[in-house]
């Protein structure tokens, strides 16, 4: 492990349900304000039947130069804003960005869903592609994240698009910190976006695995490893971390946020919907190996937890196989709602906020933990004082797909 280059983090950036700050996020973890809201514009979608999101706040389209935004749709929008954002965080140059040395990862779990609607009504309905744009495609392609941010900043290293359901963004950052573990890269923009759209909320509520009974009431909702939970509730949101060589950094003076050492990620290879404990526990211990820790060296797990019945049982059982009941485990989907191909994101850069800021922050809803799961040491209530310096962030995804990053401070 010695002889391996390290990996940090110098810029942040974010667009959040709960904030698009550092500041601000801090404050609404600590104070237990969540970013969810009634949603009247889904009142004419017949059968979806959940009526919450956690929405954005601050999304200067026109911040994007005009010649570049007629490719991105909101949610490549999105990814552009937070990583030119990063970016400035960082310190960066220009000239460093736009070299062979600086790549980009980035995740989401397609592209912009609300362009596809658009446009595919108008070719279905009218049985023409006449009027149709060029550029529109772009903006709904898989890989719209990854490639609007290259294109926007110049990078010239490898992009690496992760379209991984709900951890495109934490492969976006685990991919990221690979590249320039191996010394394929110096920089990585790396994280992932995620834009609200009915149709995100609407294909979970047929897998009946949406919340619908807190519909009137928004901030009860969705309740992680609570016994009254009933369903995830979407959200959106984008986040960058620009990744970089740890010598690299040092040289040039940067601000250090936390270093990268360990990550994992793996398949359970049974079921696309229906997880799998032992593939949860799996990405955990590889992502231990990696670091070259023991599960008590970890000071805090940011749990996935989707608050639907089936996800948070298998995570449970997985995270007490890991850990029992010795490490704080806090589910922040409760503030944010499931913000599917952002999460991984969002939740490493809160991972790295409470591990900077000295305090774990509560599952918000979390009131009576649910007694057919396993016991965890839950945080509840409130926001909880505390000193570590090495945390762990899980996110899991269908298709079986699962990862585990580690964070330490510098």
């Amino acid at each position: 492990m010695s002889d391996r280059r390290r990996v940090v983090v110098t810029g942040i950036g974010f667009r959040s349900p709960i904030g698009n700050s550092l500041k601000a996020m801090k404050e609404s973890l600590q104070h237990n304000r969540g970013g969810i809201r009634i949603m009247p514009e889904w009142e004419t979608i017949d059968h979806l039947h959940t009526k919450v999101a956690g929405t954005c706040d601050d999304i200067d389209e026109k911040s994007i130069p005009r010649n570049y935004r007629r490719s991105m749709g909101r949610v490549s929008l999105m990814a552009a804003i937070v990583s030119g954002e990063a970016i400035a965080d960082s310190g960066l140059s220009e000239d460093e960005i736009g070299s062979p040395s600086c790549g980009v990862s980035f995740g989401s779990t397609a592209g912009s869903a609300r362009t596809m609607e658009d446009f595919l009504i108008k070719v279905f309905n009218n049985k023409s592609l006449k009027g149709m744009q060029a550029a529109t495609y772009l903006q709904f392609m898989s890989h719209t994240c990854a490639a609007n941010v290259a294109m926007m900043y110049h990078t010239k290293g490898p992009v690496i698009a992760s379209c991984t359901a709900c951890v495109s963004g934490s492969q976006g950052v685990g991919f990221g910190y690979e590249a320039i573990k191996e010394g394929r890269s110096l920089i990585m923009l790396a994280g992932g976006a995620e834009e609200m759209h009915f149709i995100d909320a609407g294909i979970f509520d047929i897998l009946l695995a949406t919340s619908t009974k807190y519909n009137d009431r928004p901030d009860l909702t969705p309740r992680p490893f609570d016994a009254g939970r009933d369903g995830l509730v979407v959200g959106e949101g984008a986040a960058c971390l620009v990744l970089e060589e740890y010598e690299h950094a040092k040289a040039r003076g940067a601000h250090i946020y936390s270093e990268i050492i360990g990550y994992g990620t793996n398949c359970d290879g049974s079921h696309l919907t229906n997880p799998s404990a032992e593939g949860m526990a799996g990405a955990m211990r590889i992502a231990l190996k990696d670091a070259g820790l023991s599960a008590q060296d970890i000071g805090h797990v940011n749990a996935h937890a989707t608050a639907t019945i089936v996800g948070d049982l298998a995570e449970a059982t997985a995270t007490h196989a890991v850990f029992g009941t010795a490490v704080p485990v806090s589910a922040l989907k409760g503030f944010t709602g499931h913000t599917l191909g952002a999460c991984g994101a969002l939740e490493s850069i809160e991972t790295i906020l409470m591990m900077n800021e000295h305090f774990i922050a509560a599952s918000k809803n979390l009131e009576q933990p649910d007694p057919q799961l396993p016991p965890l040491n839950h945080v509840m209530g409130a926001a909880r004082d505390a000193r570590f310096t090495v945390g762990m962030n899980n996110n899991f995804a269908f298709g079986g797909i699962n990862t585990s990053l580690i964070f330490r401070t510098v």
